[in-house]
């Protein structure tokens, strides 16, 4: 793949995600309520679907899925439906007078961290359509498909992660100089998030990511 090629992907990339989405809400929640380090499987998590969308947009499999217009809504809704209720329920464990910062990081387990990133980008399978019709634009079929496939899709999943990591250090560097009655207040701006995202995800469209 040409190197100004790949340059121009690389800015339309940065681009696309200058804006805010309910997976950059979400990190930002689990971030200030649980920590940086325990959040990243979070990012794991969002990546992970990231990369299986990828493999289904590489494989052809989104003209298929655009015709199934009844199942992605019903996806899509159930995810807008799981981050709302994470987001209620992160709000009133913060109204609990035994909550306390990082009191949910104890009952979080990695593996819950990691499926909450996961169904957040995995909930929005529309994705697949923003990658099936992102990606031809950078590839030249004269040369090896496999190989620019593998380039843009780990560019793709380097700058995501970048960026997710950027939201969760800022957010856990802010919820650390919060103190006493304080540390609930990011409990609540948590859910706050959680909700803000669950209302995103419920407003994309086949072209957003």
């Amino acid at each position: 793949m040409p190197f100004e090629v790949w340059t121009i992907y690389v800015v339309t990339v940065l681009a696309f995600m200058s804006t805010p989405g309910p997976s950059q809400l979400l990190i930002l929640s689990n971030s200030a309520a649980h920590g940086f380090r325990r959040s990243v499987a979070t990012i794991c998590g969002d990546l992970s679907a990231n990369f299986f969308q990828m493999l289904a947009a590489g494989l052809g499999l989104a003209v298929i899925l655009s015709t199934f217009a009844n199942a992605l809504t019903i996806i899509k809704w159930l995810g807008v439906a799981y981050l709302t209720w994470l987001g209620i329920k992160m709000m009133r464990n913060a109204t609990s007078a035994e909550a306390k910062y990082y009191g949910v990081q104890k009952s979080a387990s990695l593996k819950t961290l990691w499926l909450q990133g996961f169904l957040t980008s995995a909930a929005n399978p529309k994705a697949i359509v923003f990658f099936a019709t992102l990606f031809p634009q950078f590839i030249n079929p004269d040369l090896d498909f496999v190989t620019q496939f593998l380039i843009l899709s780990a560019t793709y999943l380097v700058i995501d992660g970048m960026f997710l990591s950027a939201y969760g250090l800022g957010s856990d560097w802010i919820a650390k100089k919060f103190m006493g009655n304080g540390k609930k207040w990011i409990e609540r701006t948590g859910g706050a998030f959680m909700i803000i995202a669950a209302v995103l995800l419920g407003l994309k469209t086949v072209g957003e990511r």
